[in-house]
C-alpha cells in the first residue's frame, strides 16, 4: 500500500477538505472529524475516538470507541489504525487551530511516522508540515513561497539546503534555535535533507498535490 493514502480528519479548525480520495485509500473520522466529513460530502471508512468533541455516539458500522481517559490522542488512534491496515501515507486534516497543546501533539506525530520509516503530512490553513528522518525531501521548480525548516531532534547534523534562497552545506541545526525559518523558493529544483535526525519543514499549502 505504499502509494495509498490514509486520510485523517480531526476536530480542530477546518481550513477545507479539497482531497479526492482513490480506489485503495483510507478514510478515518477522528472524533469531531467525522461531523466534518460528513458536511462535506465525504464518506468515512472508519470512526475513531471518545467522541467528546462530536457530542455523540457515531452510527457509523465501523466505529472504534475509546475510552475518554487514555494516553494517546484519537489522531494517535486514528493513524494507529491506519497502520495496522498497512498504509503508509497519511495526510492529516483539520488538526491544527484550536487548542495549541493538539496542535503539537499533531506535530510531534509527524516526527513518530518519520522516525517510523513512514510519512505523514499535516495540513493547515495555509501551509502544510511534515517531516524527515535521516533522509530528504524535493520541492519543483515551480513553487513559490517559504519553506521553514526546523530540527526536532535535540540536534540534526549533515543538514543541506539545495536550490532556495539561503543554502546550507553539511549544517548542523538544534531545536534551541531557528535558523532554518524564512528561507524562499527561488523558481529552482530544491532538495532538503539530513544526515542523521528529524527535521520538520514548513511549507506552502498550493504547493501540496
Amino acid at each position: 500500500m505504499d502509494s495509498k493514502t490514509c486520510f485523517i480528519v480531526g476536530a480542530g479548525e477546518c481550513f477545507g477538505l479539497d482531497f479526492v480520495p482513490r480506489p485503495g485509500d483510507c478514510v478515518i473520522g477522528a472524533d469531531g472529524g467525522l461531523d466534518y466529513l460528513e458536511k462535506s460530502g465525504l464518506t468515512a471508512d472508519l470512526a475513531v475516538g471518545d467522541f467528546d468533541s462530536l457530542a455523540r455516539c457515531p452510527e457509523h458500522p465501523n466505529t472504534l470507541r475509546l475510552d475518554s481517559e487514555k494516553d494517546e490522542t484519537d489522531t494517535f488512534a486514528a493513524v494507529r489504525e491506519g497502520i495496522k491496515l498497512g498504509y503508509k501515507n497519511f495526510r492529516l486534516y483539520c488538526c491544527t487551530g484550536g487548542r495549541i497543546e493538539h496542535t503539537i501533539a499533531n506535530i510531534q506525530l509527524l516526527a513518530h511516522l518519520s522516525q517510523s520509516g513512514l510519512k505523514g503530512f499535516l495540513v493547515g490553513r495555509d501551509s502544510v508540515i511534515t517531516a524527515v528522518t535521516d533522509g530528504r525531501i524535493t520541492f519543483g521548480a515551480d513553487l513559490r513561497g517559504y519553506v521553514s525548516v526546523f530540527s526536532h531532534s535535540e540536534k540534526s547534523t549533515g543538514v543541506f539546503l539545495k536550490g532556495l534562497k539561503y543554502k546550507l552545506e553539511d549544517a548542523v541545526i538544534t531545536n534551541t534555535f531557528p535558523l532554518g525559518i524564512s528561507n524562499e523558493f527561488i523558481g529552482s529544483e530544491s532538495v532538503i535533507s539530513v544526515v542523521k535526525g528529524t527535521l520538520l519543514i514548513v511549507y506552502p499549502r498550493a504547493a501540496f498535490a
